[in-house]
C-alpha cells in the first residue's frame, strides 16, 4: 500500500494482494491468541468467525488510516441516479436467487399433478437454532460480510487483478473466488452478484456503492430466512407467479451485466 496517498479511493487501490494475505494470516494468529484466555470463543464457531473478521477489519482500518474522502463517498450514495441503480441491482439479484428453487419446486409440483404416487424430491428441512446463534450469524452476514467481502474481493482482488489481466478477466476471477466462499446452491447467484459489484465499483470508484447493495441484500436475505417466506413461495399457487418474476429478473440481470461490461470495456479500453 502507498501511505503517501491521502485520497481514500486511491489508497484502497494500492493495497496489494500479498499484504491482504499477510493481514489475514496475522488475523488468524491473533484470533488463536485471544482464544487462549477466552475458550468460549473456540467453543462457538460463529463467535470465533466474528473475532477473526474483526481483526481483518482492523487490518483494513490500519491500511486506510489517515485517508480522506470517505465522507464524500457516503454523500454520493444519495445521488438519485446512484440510489436508483443500487436498488435496481439489489432487486434483480435477490429475485434471481429464487430462480432455481422456484423451477425445481414448480417441476416437482407439475410431476405430482400427473403422477399422484410421486414422492417429492424437493424437501427443505428447517433447522432450529438458538436466538444467540441466529444473532451472531446475522451480525456476520449483515455487518461484516458487506464491509469485508467488498474490501477483499472488489477493493483488493479486483483492483489488483485488473492491472495484471484486464477488466473482464479480473471481474470473472474475483467473482469466482467470491462465489466459492458461498454454499454450493448459491454459487451461481453469488458469482453473478460479484460481477454486478465489480461493475458498480468500477463505474463509481466508490466502494460504498457495492457495500450498500451487499448490505441491503443480506438484510433482506436474513429476514427471508427468519420468516421462511422462501418455503411459502415454493408452494402452489405462489410458485407460478414467483417463477415468472424470477425469470424476468434473470433476463434483466444478464442484460445488465452484458451491457454494463461492454460499456466499461469501451470506456477503459
Amino acid at each position: 500500500m502507498d501511505k503517501s496517498i491521502t485520497e481514500f479511493n486511491v489508497r484502497l487501490r494500492t493495497i496489494k494482494i500479498r499484504e491482504l494475505v499477510l493481514g489475514i494470516i496475522v488475523s488468524i494468529i491473533l484470533t488463536g491468541i485471544v482464544m487462549i484466555p477466552f475458550p468460549v470463543i473456540y467453543e462457538n464457531d460463529d463467535l470465533m468467525f466474528i473475532v477473526l473478521l474483526t481483526f481483518v477489519l482492523l487490518f483494513f482500518a490500519w491500511c486506510l488510516r489517515g485517508a480522506k474522502g470517505i465522507g464524500n463517498n457516503f454523500n454520493k450514495l444519495f445521488i438519485e441516479k446512484t440510489r436508483n441503480e443500487i436498488l435496481y441491482v439489489f432487486l434483480i439479484n435477490i429475485l434471481f436467487a429464487f430462480l432455481f428453487p422456484c423451477l425445481i419446486s414448480g417441476l416437482d409440483l407439475l410431476i405430482g399433478f400427473y403422477d399422484p404416487s410421486w414422492v417429492t424430491g424437493f424437501d427443505i428441512d428447517s433447522v432450529d437454532i438458538s436466538a444467540g446463534a441466529f444473532l451472531l450469524s446475522a451480525i456476520a452476514s449483515i455487518i461484516f460480510a458487506p464491509l469485508l467481502e467488498e474490501l477483499v474481493f472488489r477493493g483488493v482482488l479486483f483492483n489488483r487483478l485488473k492491472i495484471r489481466v484486464g477488466i473482464v478477466p479480473a471481474m470473472l476471477i474475483s467473482s469466482l473466488l467470491f462465489a466459492i466462499g458461498h454454499d454450493f446452491g448459491a454459487m451461481t447467484s453469488a458469482f453473478l452478484f460479484g460481477l454486478c459489484m465489480c461493475i458498480l465499483y468500477l463505474k463509481t470508484d466508490n466502494i460504498l456503492v457495492p457495500m450498500s447493495v451487499h448490505f441491503i441484500n443480506n438484510v433482506v436475505a436474513t429476514l427471508l430466512e427468519l420468516t421462511s417466506i422462501d418455503l411459502v413461495i415454493g408452494q402452489f399457487p405462489w410458485v407460478i407467479p414467483a417463477t415468472i418474476i424470477t425469470l424476468i429478473a434473470t433476463v434483466l440481470l444478464v442484460k445488465y451485466i452484458i451491457q454494463e461490461t461492454s460499456m466499461l470495456k469501451k470506456n477503459y479500453g
